[in-house]
């Protein structure tokens, strides 16, 4: 009797460590975050946040199944299938290849999606269906006004992007459309795939260009200290889209701050979460308000003055 009993103990311990230790009745949010850099992973600090600030309880009301794609599509693609196959509760996708794979992967089964850190939802096709979150659509014209008043001789913007993502294709547009108010012209140069940056960079170097002006887009934000190795050999300026680029060594940035996005996103996927709203009910949100962040020691670095107009109001971040 006892030898049965001791091998229903080791059963019911085997069974415990591969059912896990967490309470299935707690329901499950997996965040897909499609690479890790310093701005996504604010989004995800911050997302979590503002569960707790909307009341939540980790443990209780919600756990968490984070998974890294790593850059690439191809395994944001296999989390969001894995997030389906276990009918998780919610699922936060942060940055847009994480969104669309997510989207495409929750419809079938309704399971709703919360994304963050997407520049344009209407451009990804997210803008309609069990799906809501927050934009971090980049203020152009602020950036814009930023560089002409550090560089009032420049004339030409460079900038790298992902011809096959939504966000960084839709911000190309809207600089075409508005760097002519400034006295700009724009120089940009597609990528296809991350390896494909540092060559992309060279190749705006040998064009001219008077600056850099950095997008959100993750391929290039992933490497970009590897860019801004480059630029600064050839004395050349490159402008962040926020405060973490500008900590890396970008000269100044007109830019969101990406943990108070994803405060403002968790607070969205609380009210899904605790049946207040569903995600189809609630409209994306875009943050309007932006900080001027700037880093004393590239501007010195690039020759270039910080005005009195421009330093009363900016706030400084110093190279990590």
């Amino acid at each position: 009797m006892k030898k049965l009993f001791s091998v229903a103990l080791i059963l019911c311990a085997s069974l415990f460590l591969i059912t896990g230790c967490a309470n299935s009745d707690v329901p499950v949010i997996g965040i897909s975050q499609y690479g890790e850099h310093a701005s996504l992973d604010n989004c995800r600090e911050g997302f979590i946040q503002g569960l707790l600030d909307a009341g939540l309880v980790e443990g209780k009301d919600f756990s968490i199944d984070y998974q890294n794609a790593g850059f690439d599509d191809a395994i944001a693609t296999q989390i969001a299938q894995n997030f389906s196959a276990n009918n998780v509760a919610l699922m936060c996708a942060i940055a847009t290849p994480a969104a669309t794979a997510c989207y495409a992967a929750a419809e079938d089964k309704d399971i709703p999606v919360v994304f963050t850190a997407i520049t344009d939802p209407v451009e990804a096709k997210l803008d309609s269906g069990n799906v809501t979150g927050t934009s971090d659509k980049l203020p152009v014209e602020a950036q814009l006004d930023l560089i002409r008043q550090l560089q009032p001789d420049a004339t030409t913007i460079g900038i790298l992007y992902t011809t096959s993502e939504p966000n960084s294709v839709s911000a190309i547009r809207e600089y075409e459309e508005k760097a002519g108010d400034y006295g700009f012209t724009i120089e940009a140069v597609g990528v296809t795939q991350q390896s494909e940056v540092t060559l992309a960079t060279d190749s705006l170097i040998n064009k001219g260009v008077d600056c850099f002006s950095n997008l959100t887009d993750n391929n290039v934000v992933g490497v970009l200290a590897s860019v801004l190795e480059k630029t600064n050999e050839a004395g050349i300026p490159v402008y962040g889209s926020e405060v973490e680029q500008v900590k890396l060594g970008c000269v100044a940035a007109a830019g969101i701050n990406y943990y108070e996005l994803g405060k403002q996103t968790g607070v969205i996927a609380a009210k899904i979460l605790t049946g207040e709203a569903t995600a189809s009910e609630i409209p994306y949100e875009t943050i309007s308000e932006y900080g001027i962040y700037v880093n004393l020691a590239m501007l010195k670095e690039m020759g270039i003055t910080l005005p009195d107009a421009i330093a009363d109001k900016a706030i400084e971040a110093a190279t990590v």
